[in-house]
This record gives C-alpha cells, structure tokens and sequence, in this order.
C-alpha cells in the first residue's frame, strides 16, 4: 500500500477519534459524538471542493495580472 495512502487512512482515523472524543465529552451521548464525527469531516470535504475551486480562481486571474 502507497505511503500517502497509509497517511491519509491513518489522518482520518485521528481525525475521527478527535472529533468522537470532543463530541462525546460535551454531549455526554456516544450516538450524538459518533455522529458528529461522521458528518463533520463530510462537510469538511465539501467545504475543501469549494475552497479549492475558489482559489483557482484566484490563481487563474492572477496570471491575468500584468506583473
């Protein structure tokens, strides 16, 4: 298995043990946190298609720019 595939399985593992974690101690409900730490990240990669959308945008007329 690639390197950066063993990252990214081993971030989101991180990732969603923060985020049970967090929900679960201000929640007091294992359902709640769980579910929480399901769809934050979801959201989260959504946001990250649009954010990158956006700043090739950003890029695409900067290059439009005289230097």
């Amino acid at each position: 298995m690639p390197t950066d595939l063993i990252k990214t399985f081993t971030y989101l593992t991180i990732h969603l043990t923060i985020g049970f974690s967090v929900a679960y101690v201000m929640t007091g409900s294992a359902a709640l946190g769980g579910g929480i730490a399901i769809i934050e990240p979801c959201i989260n990669a959504v946001a990250f298609f649009f954010h990158e959308k956006a700043w090739k945008r950003v890029g695409a007329r900067r290059k439009l720019l005289p230097a």
